[in-house]
């Protein structure tokens, strides 16, 4: 099979051909019809993201979406000829999507949206399980509760917006001055985070109490601004980059609550994985339900243009998730 290989942290990627993977117990082989590219990807390629280790000569790619080829042993439930997708490589020891063909956990795949395609599909999974383990595992968002979503034009918070609203919430979240329009059009009242101040969107839109949660998709400075915008007691901030040092202390006066997320984890441990795909099938039946629609950028990519796919990425400007064709 065609496969694209990183075989030097920083190297280029080369389209190569490989041996195509059979699978194995518990696994399931899925031709690949498109690979969702996310800023950790280019990160991984860099040697720069010790958490989510995939040491070269690798096959990058963390989303996937294509069709079943081949049942392994011991999997139920799914059947060749099946469209999926999942968040299913490119940590790890896991082999990643950029290939026409790869065996993956059955445990981290579920049934596409019927109403998506599979490239629209492979634009989700990374993006809905961390905006889900954030919102609805650890924060518990519910209806009437005002949710604040830091970064809501992002991969992660666009998924999170309409996750909110889709269970009530009403939603508020920052962005750049040019994005604002895109988060009002996903739903959500947009605060513009390079002229608004926390205390003046606190007061304006929650009348000083807070917002009920606050998910944090950006990290640093971001994280500790989090801590003086959530309702006192009840409240709760999830960060999915809470990776450096902060002072707990304006969380604590509130006698607020902090989560993290790190939806990685169940690929690198084999711990969990169960519930990724849990995760996939809630994400299908809300966008079959017409609740949640997946942001694509429509220019095209391909295997032998990965490199560009990434450099778009790294450029930070998208009109939304930048997809590879793989087919």
């Amino acid at each position: 099979m065609r496969a694209v290989v990183l075989k030097e942290f920083g190297g280029p990627l080369v389209l190569t051909e490989v041996e195509t993977p059979a699978p194995g117990p518990g696994q399931v082989l899925v031709r690949v019809a498109a690979s969702g590219v996310n800023p950790l990807d280019i990160k991984i390629r860099a040697g720069k993201a010790a958490h989510a280790r995939h040491n070269p000569p690798a096959v990058l790619g963390l989303d996937l979406a294509g069709v079943v080829a081949e049942i392994g042993p011991g999997v139920t439930g799914l059947d060749p000829g099946d469209e999926v997708y999942g968040l299913t490589g490119g940590v790890g020891d896991l082999q990643g999507s950029l290939a026409e063909y790869a065996a993956v956990d059955a445990r981290l795949l579920a049934r596409k949206p019927e109403s998506l395609s599979l490239r629209e599909a492979a634009a989700l999974p990374l993006a809905a399980i961390t905006a889900w383990e954030g919102l609805v595992d650890r924060a518990r968002v519910s209806a009437g509760q005002r949710v604040l979503v830091h970064g809501g034009a992002g991969g992660v918070g666009r998924i999170a917006i309409q996750f909110a609203r889709a269970r009530g919430a009403e939603v508020f979240a920052t962005g750049s001055p040019r994005s604002l329009d895109a988060i009002a059009r996903l739903g959500a009242t947009p605060i513009d985070h390079t002229s608004a101040v926390v205390g003046d969107y606190v007061g304006e839109y929650t009348g000083g109490e807070g917002f009920d949660v606050v998910l944090d998709t950006i990290g640093g400075v971001n994280l500790d601004l989090s801590f003086g915008a959530v309702r006192t007691y009840t409240g709760h901030v999830v960060s999915v980059l809470g990776w450096g040092t902060h002072s707990l202390a304006p969380l604590s006066f509130r006698g607020a609550s902090y989560s993290g997320v790190f939806a990685l984890l169940p690929m690198l441990t084999g711990q969990g994985r169960e519930h990724h795909g849990e995760i996939l099938r809630e994400t299908a039946a809300l966008a079959d339900e017409g609740a949640l629609q997946p942001v694509v950028d429509p220019r095209r990519f391909t295997l032998a243009t990965v490199a560009d796919a990434h450099a778009a990425v790294e450029s930070g400007v998208s009109t939304g998730k930048i997809v590879v064709d793989v087919e």
